[in-house]
């Protein structure tokens, strides 16, 4: 997560806030302070200036009223004097003294070329008209840059003890001390207001620790989480809001922590169940793309995980030419797809579930495989099963029909041909005995609950028994070579049963045997078992077919099978016998040079000496 810059962080922020509000309160303070105080101190010297030069007037009111101030002019020299007085005082810069007609007759400068001139300021004028004193409106600059205040106070009658005024007095009193004592007192301010700033921002700054120490530590808190660590703590500072936040957040890191620990649990479970089962399973994005698929059913498409990264769903299943992946969100039915690895072929069953978001948004596919190689296959024997058995009934079935027919129209009347004719149907039949015999046992051996009724017995001399009878009635001329230990060697068998799977064995090395050929049977002793073959030099099988010789109602010559009389059954008896005593069974052939069938019994050397 990116770090804050000290210039864009709360903590800068609220100090920065909070001083500039002192700063405009101080402001906002100093300047209505500042206007007050200087309109009181203005209002001040101009009220203490205005009794002085109250008394002022007074005096020279006093000094114009004596006899000899027209003809004499002494007075004019008191007057000269008393004016003279009056601005030694610092705040007055010029006294001048004007009579009744506006002329200036005295002054307290010592440029004297203005007394008996006619004064020109319109104060003067205007309270020598009025007969009250005024004070000018707004200060000006004199000569020195100073700022003065101008006052024009009548001298009445009652100074001069007559009807009349007697003039007046004009005053120029210098503002700059008012104005010394204003900077004074600003700069005062000024210093109060930079140290009362100082502190302000250092009680911001601690106070914004107050409010910004938590919030970091929450962001760390909050980062953590992220990472997954849900032990740490936020620190609670006090029990005001940010203290009620700090202890939510904990609480919060509490509930988030259970929740972690309960969705993971999920999700192991989940990936357990996924990662166990035996369909294959596969889960896209939104595009379409792959994002978990289990081992069953990299297995059954054959691609390993590094080859799945990044890919459609579509091109994993091969389906680019037959459906694109928005079809998919709107299959309704399984689509069967066949794919082939080095072990074996699969034909698998894919079903399709779109995820939804609560919104209804489509946010991905699954996809289940199911293995359905053994039904498809369980299935096809079946139809197969039922063609077989069809044709191996109906082949018969139409002979006899055929001969019934034809014995129907008469053919039973001639002593040549009905017997003929009837001795085919009476084989027929017979053929159809055999096989309905045959599938009923197949169909026992195919229960669940079959049982075999077991003895112990000398497979030795069990073995030379059957060949015996094979050798006593076969009808043409093959030789038997025996390769059967003269010991006894004891085996745990049903002997109905191992009896018809050698009759069925010998019968067919007989029936494809040549005429003087030769049959081989062979036992051979091995740690745990007995293997007994049969070798005959018949017209053999051809490569490829070896194993499904086994298979029900298989022929390699159709044709010269049911010519020579078989059902096609013999050998699938004979391996679910074999299998029912938990041995194999299969063949080694080549064409054109014979074939042996080989077989495995159970044998155990204990059972030998126990029954010596």
């Amino acid at each position: 997560m990116k770090k804050v810059g000290f210039f864009h962080s709360i903590h800068f922020k609220f100090v920065l806030v909070y001083v500039l509000l002192i700063m405009i309160a101080m402001q906002i303070i100093g300047v209505y302070f500042i206007r007050e105080l200087e309109s009181s101190l203005k209002t001040n010297f101009i009220d203490s200036m205005s009794k002085r030069v109250s008394l002022l007037v007074y005096n020279i009111g006093q000094e114009m009223s004596t006899k000899e101030y027209e003809d004499e002019g002494v007075s004019g020299t008191e007057i000269d004097s008393i004016i003279n007085d009056f601005a030694e005082t610092g705040e007055v810069n010029e006294v001048r003294v004007i009579d009744e007609t506006q002329t200036v007759i005295a002054t307290s400068k010592a440029d004297k070329d203005i007394v008996d001139k006619k004064t020109k300021e319109a104060l003067v004028q205007r309270a020598l008209v009025f007969g009250n004193p005024l004070i000018g409106d707004k200060l000006r600059l004199d000569n020195d840059n100073q700022r003065v205040i101008e006052m024009a106070f009548p001298i009445n009658s009652e100074s001069t003890n007559s009807e009349s005024n007697g003039g007046a007095v004009y005053i120029v009193a210098s503002m700059e001390e008012v104005y010394s004592q204003m900077k004074i007192i600003n700069k005062i301010f000024a210093t109060g207001t930079g140290l009362s700033l100082f502190i302000t921002a250092a009680l911001g700054i601690f106070l914004a620790r107050t409010i910004t120490r938590p919030m970091t530590d929450m962001r760390k808190q909050a980062i953590e989480l992220a990472n997954g660590n849900y032990s740490r703590k936020v620190k609670v500072y006090g029990e005001d809001e940010i203290g009620q936040l700090a202890y939510t957040f904990n609480y919060l890191t509490e509930k988030l922590e259970d929740a972690q620990a309960t969705t993971e649990g999920e999700r192991k479970k989940l990936a357990s169940v996924i990662a166990h089962m035996t369909d294959g399973v596969i889960a896209t994005n939104r595009t379409g793309k792959v994002i978990l698929i289990n081992n069953p059913a990299l297995e059954m498409l054959n691609v390993s995980r590094g080859t799945i990264k990044d890919i459609h769903i579509t091109e994993l299943l091969g389906l680019e030419d037959h459906n694109g992946f928005e079809s998919m969100l709107d299959e309704q039915e399984s689509l069967i797809i066949e794919t082939d690895t080095k072990e074996r072929s699969y034909i698998l069953r894919a079903s399709f579930s779109a995820i939804q978001k609560e919104s209804g948004a489509i946010d991905g596919v699954i996809v289940v495989l199911y293995d359905i190689t053994e039904q498809e296959k369980i299935e096809q024997e079946r139809r197969e099963f039922v063609a077989n058995v069809s044709h191996e009934l109906r082949t018969p079935l139409t002979t006899m029909r055929s001969y019934l027919e034809a014995l129907a129209d008469g053919a039973w009347k001639d002593e040549e041909i009905a017997p003929q004719f009837l001795s085919v149907t009476q084989t027929e039949t017979e053929r159809m005995i055999r096989l309905v015999n045959d599938l009923l046992q197949l169909s026992k051996l195919d229960r669940t609950d079959y049982r075999l009724n077991k003895d112990l017995v000398n497979f030795s001399d069990f073995f030379n028994k059957i060949i015996d009878r094979f050798e006593m009635t076969k009808a043409q001329h093959v030789d038997f070579v025996r390769k059967i230990p003269n010991e006894a060697l004891f085996v745990d068998i049903d002997t109905d049963k191992i009896t018809q799977v050698l009759d069925n064995i010998i019968s067919n090395a007989l029936k494809y045997s040549p005429e003087g050929g030769q049959i081989t049977f062979s036992i051979d002793v091995l740690p745990t078992e007995l293997q007994i073959y049969i070798r005959d030099q018949g017209v053999g099988i051809p490569k490829g077919s070896e194993n499904k010789i086994f298979d029900r109602f298989y022929r390699v010559d159709k044709a010269r099978s049911r010519k020579l009389g078989g059902t096609g059954l013999g050998l699938a008896i004979a391996k679910e016998m074999v299998y029912a005593h938990g041995g194999d069974i299969w063949a080694k052939s080549k064409e054109g040079h014979g074939t042996t069938v080989y077989f495995t019994l159970p044998y155990n050397p204990e059972q030998e000496d126990e029954w010596e």
